[in-house]
């Protein structure tokens, strides 16, 4: 089979989550384990970092890998969706997986995948664990996809687990609670290996994940308890910040660089500096200057895209991947302190969300020009408009987001700001990203 081959037969044999939603959900980890049998468990052969979250669980990945690569270890990254190619959720320092590799694997694994009907999540976790012992990694972060307990990554003993934050999501899945969602991605809990969760919300969560913590004997660290991690200014583009040490106001470091520039990263930050001092109290080696280098750059390194991006200037042009009630509501407050003049939203949505409330966030004094994804589960362009105008906000309709961002920076002076979002996959459609 040629790459192109392969990748169709993927979609086309397995159910895919983002295409096709709720019918594709395969909850429970044995299929999972029986794929990674079938491998000889490949994922035991290395130490794993797990990182679950409602928002922040991408970056936070990425921020790991890139500071374990500038300490010198060599580095594996499992994360989902993809953006713009399929290998992009299996990376190893920074270089997605061979096309060669993910022919190869699907060739040999063929007879497993008909005869265990594995779901498309279920056989790109175990292409990336696969991959990365065929890559001889020194470390892999993995991502959880969706909660965390029943979750196909879930099959792993890591070093360290993290949590960064809980919010709304995903709830016909994880529940209607945030105490019930808190428990699903305090699932990926082990017995004695240390968690560490970004930020303490509220007693709702914090109660939950304490005591998932305490009966799996993990110790646990709340990083925004312990950390403050504090916007200083931009420099260049960049995000200058400077970690204090909230006990004792002590500074841990100052004027770090960070090219993740979303006001949300903070947060993430936060975890990321708690979760590298555990792995150093465990006998990683990971040095300031790797951490600042690492910081710097860790688009760079790792190649993330999409959070907190800018496209564009005069007009301003940001995309982000935000796509639920707690993550939009961070971005629009940062769009709302960058726009100088009219601001101009192109937004679209998948149709299985309820999106009402995150509407509800959006001003009605601006222009918005409405699109859909091309993706499956896409809500049309003229639902949207439809359902924008019951809150307010009125604007035209486009087939896609390159057509609806052609039309936005036309419209616009040099000092309107637009803003791209909505969906992960409306930001994925982006030609110029």
């Amino acid at each position: 089979m040629t790459y192109q081959e392969t990748i169709g037969y993927l979609y086309d044999r397995l159910p895919v989550f983002q295409n096709i939603g709720a019918r594709a959900f395969k909850p429970g980890l044995h299929t999972t384990r029986e794929l990674c049998k079938a491998l000889g468990d490949p994922q035991d052969k290395y130490p794993t970092i797990h990182v679950a979250g409602t928002n922040g669980k991408g970056s936070t990945s990425h921020m790991l890998a890139a500071i374990l690569q500038a300490s010198g270890y060599r580095v594996g990254l499992y994360t989902s969706p993809h953006l713009k190619d399929f290998r992009e959720r299996i990376r190893v320092n920074g270089t997605c997986v061979p096309e060669e590799f993910i022919i190869e694997f699907v060739v040999d694994q063929k007879s497993n995948i008909d005869r265990l009907s594995p779901s498309f999540f279920e056989v790109t976790v175990a292409m990336a664990f696969s991959y990365f012992e065929n890559a001889g990694v020194d470390v892999a972060v993995i991502e959880v996809g969706m909660g965390g307990r029943l979750d196909s990554t879930n099959v792993i003993t890591p070093e360290l687990s993290v949590i960064t934050n809980i919010s709304f999501d995903h709830m016909q899945f994880l529940g209607d609670t945030l105490g019930k969602i808190a428990a699903e991605k305090a699932g990926i809990i082990k017995s004695d290996v240390p968690v560490v969760v970004s930020e303490y919300q509220n007693a709702e969560i914090g109660d939950v994940i304490t005591a998932a913590a305490e009966a799996a004997n993990a110790p646990l660290t709340f990083a925004s308890n312990a950390i403050d991690v504090r916007f200083v200014g931009l420099v260049d583009g960049k995000m200058l910040v400077d970690v204090v040490e909230k006990a004792s106001g002590r500074l841990l470091s100052e004027g770090l660089v960070a090219d993740l520039t979303g006001s949300y990263q903070l947060k993430n930050i936060a975890g990321v500096w708690a979760a590298k001092d555990v792995l150093i109290s465990k006998g990683w080696k990971i040095s300031d200057d790797s951490v600042r280098r690492a910081l710097q750059s860790a688009s760079a390194i790792t190649g993330l895209k999409g959070r907190w991006q800018q496209l564009r200037q005069n007009p301003d042009v940001y995309c982000d991947t935000a796509h639920n009630t707690a993550g939009l509501t961070i971005t629009l407050t940062q769009f709302d302190t960058v726009c100088k003049g009219r601001k101009r939203f192109v937004v679209g949505f998948v149709g299985d969300k309820d999106i009402s409330t995150m509407l509800s966030l959006f001003p009605k004094d601006a222009d918005y020009y409405f699109c859909e994804p091309s993706n499956m589960r896409a809500l049309k362009a003229e639902e949207l408009q439809s359902r924008a105008r019951e809150h307010g906000l009125v604007g035209k309709t486009f087939g896609n987001v390159n057509e609806a961002l052609e039309e936005a920076i036309k419209d616009s002076a040099p000092n309107d700001a637009i803003y791209v979002g909505g969906s992960t996959f409306v930001v994925a459609d982006i030609e110029s990203l």
